[in-house]
C-alpha cells in the first residue's frame, strides 16, 4: 500500500528529481514575454512550435550578458531545471544565453548601435569640426601599446610643432570601458584642440571596450572634437559612430588631423610668390596713382594757379594796352581837327587878351603917379586907389598928390562941365 504525501512533499520530491536529472542542459528556442525586474533578475519564456518553458536568469548571471534579451530572438540557453515549490511550477534556471548562429557580441553591437542611433548620438548635425590648426592633442590610450608610438612618429614627421598629452589608459579588459570614459572626460577638461581615443588592432573581444555604452556617452558629452582610432581599417566600433571623426588606424588619425610640413612649406612658398607678385602689382598700381595724383596736385597747386592767373593778367594787360593804343589812335585822329581849331581859337583869344593887356598897360602907365611929372598936375586917390572925378561924390575924402606932395581934401560937390 502506497503512503500518502502532501503537496509540498510531492513538489520537493519532483524538484529533487529534476535538479538531479537535469543538472546541466542546453536548450534552443525563441524568446517571448521578457521581463526585466527592478531587482536585476530577468524573467522570460523560451518556446518552439509545440511547447514553451519558463526561464529565469538571476542578476549575478544577467550582468554578464553581452546583449539584451528581446522577444523574438532565437537563442541557445545553458543552465539547469528547477521547481518553484510554492506553485509546483518547474522552470529553467539560465546561466548563459547566446544568440543562435550569431555571436553575442555581434548582437550586443547591433542593439547598442540601434539604441544610440535612435537617441541621436550618431547625428551628423551634432558632430564638431576638427580645427584646421591643431596645436594641442590629447591621446587617450595605453602608454605601452604600439599605437602611441605610431602616432608620435607620424606627428613628429608631419608637424613637430604640435603638443601631445598622453593619458595612460586601460584599453582592454573588464575595467577598460569605465576607465576610458573617465579619461575622456578628463581630457575634455584640458581644453585641447583634439582628443584621440583609440588603440591598436586585436580581436573583437580585445576591442570591445570601445563598443561599450559608457564610452559612447563620454564621447558624446565632450565639448572638444573627438577622433576615434581603434584597431585596423576593417574594424568598426560604436566609438567610431559617436566620434566627430573616425580614423581607420591610430597613425591615420594623425595624418588626418595634422598637416604635412612639406606640403605646408610648398604652400607657403607658393603663397609668398603670389604675395610678392600681388605686391608688385599693387605697388605699380599705387605708383601710377601717386604719379597721377602728383600731376593733379601740380595742376591744382596754388602756385600753379597763381602763375596761370598771372599769365592771364599779363595777357589781358597786353590786350588792354593794344586796345587802348588803338582807341587812342582813333581818338587822336578824331581830336586832331578839334586840336587845330582849339589852337586857332586859343591864338585868337591870346591875341585879343594881349591887345587888352596892352591897352590896360597903357592906361596903367598913364595913371602911374611916377609917370605924371608934369608941373601943375595932381591925381585923386581914394582909399589907396587912383580915381577920376567921375567916380567921386559929395562928401568923399580924397588925397591930392603929385610926385612930391600929398594933400587931403573933402569933395563938396561934383558938377558936369557943359560942352
Amino acid at each position: 500500500m502506497n503512503s500518502t504525501v502532501t503537496v509540498s512533499q510531492l513538489n520537493e520530491q519532483i524538484k529533487s528529481l529534476l535538479e538531479s536529472t537535469f543538472i546541466q542542459i542546453r536548450v534552443e528556442g525563441e524568446i517571448s514575454q521578457v521581463t526585466y525586474h527592478t531587482s536585476g533578475h530577468i524573467y522570460f519564456t523560451i518556446k518552439d512550435e509545440k511547447s514553451s518553458l519558463s526561464c529565469v536568469m538571476f542578476r549575478s548571471n544577467a550582468r554578464n550578458l553581452r546583449f539584451r534579451l528581446e522577444a523574438g530572438q532565437h537563442v541557445v540557453l545553458s543552465g539547469a531545471i528547477t521547481v518553484y515549490v510554492p506553485r509546483g511550477n518547474y522552470q529553467m534556471l539560465v546561466q548563459t544565453a547566446e544568440p543562435y548562429g550569431v555571436g553575442s557580441l555581434s548582437i550586443a553591437f547591433e542593439q547598442l548601435k540601434k539604441q544610440l542611433q535612435a537617441e541621436g548620438l550618431f547625428s551628423p548635425e551634432r558632430k564638431k569640426p576638427i580645427p584646421k590648426r591643431v596645436r594641442h592633442i590629447v591621446i587617450v590610450t595605453s602608454k605601452t601599446g604600439a599605437a602611441i608610438q605610431d602616432m608620435i612618429r607620424v606627428a613628429t614627421k608631419r608637424w613637430p610643432l604640435v603638443k601631445i598629452t598622453l593619458i595612460d589608459t586601460l584599453v582592454q579588459g573588464a575595467e577598460a570601458a569605465q576607465e576610458i570614459a573617465r579619461h575622456i572626460a578628463y581630457a575634455d577638461s584640458l581644453k585641447a584642440d583634439v582628443i584621440i581615443v583609440g588603440r591598436g588592432g586585436g580581436s573583437l573581444e580585445d576591442l570591445w571596450a570601445f563598443n561599450e555604452e559608457v564610452v559612447a556617452r563620454a564621447i558624446y558629452a565632450c565639448k572638444t572634437p573627438v577622433v576615434s582610432a581603434v584597431g585596423h581599417e576593417v574594424d568598426t566600433m560604436i566609438s567610431d559612430f559617436v566620434a566627430d571623426m573616425r580614423a581607420p588606424t591610430p597613425s591615420a588619425a594623425m595624418e588626418q588631423i595634422l598637416p604635412d610640413k612639406i606640403e605646408v612649406l610648398y604652400a607657403l612658398d607658393e603663397m609668398m610668390q603670389r604675395i610678392e607678385s600681388r605686391m608688385h602689382q599693387i605697388l605699380n598700381l599705387k605708383l601710377q596713382q601717386l604719379q597721377s595724383m602728383q600731376t593733379q596736385l601740380e595742376q591744382n597747386a596754388i602756385s600753379k594757379k597763381i602763375d596761370m592767373q598771372l599769365q592771364i593778367i599779363n595777357q589781358l594787360k597786353i590786350q588792354l594796352k593794344q586796345q587802348m593804343s588803338r582807341f587812342l589812335n582813333q581818338k587822336s585822329e578824331t581830336l586832331l581837327p578839334i586840336k587845330e581849331q582849339i589852337k586857332y581859337i586859343q591864338n585868337r583869344v591870346l591875341e585879343h587878351k594881349n591887345s587888352q593887356l596892352s591897352s590896360l598897360t597903357s592906361q596903367l602907365s598913364s595913371l602911374d603917379p611916377k609917370l605924371k611929372v608934369r608941373p601943375g598936375f595932381v591925381q585923386l586917390v581914394k582909399n589907396g586907389e587912383v580915381v577920376g572925378l567921375k567916380r567921386l561924390k559929395s562928401g568923399d575924402q580924397v588925397y591930392l598928390q603929385d610926385t612930391k606932395f600929398i594933400a587931403q581934401a573933402t569933395i563938396d560937390s561934383i558938377e558936369t562941365i557943359d560942352g
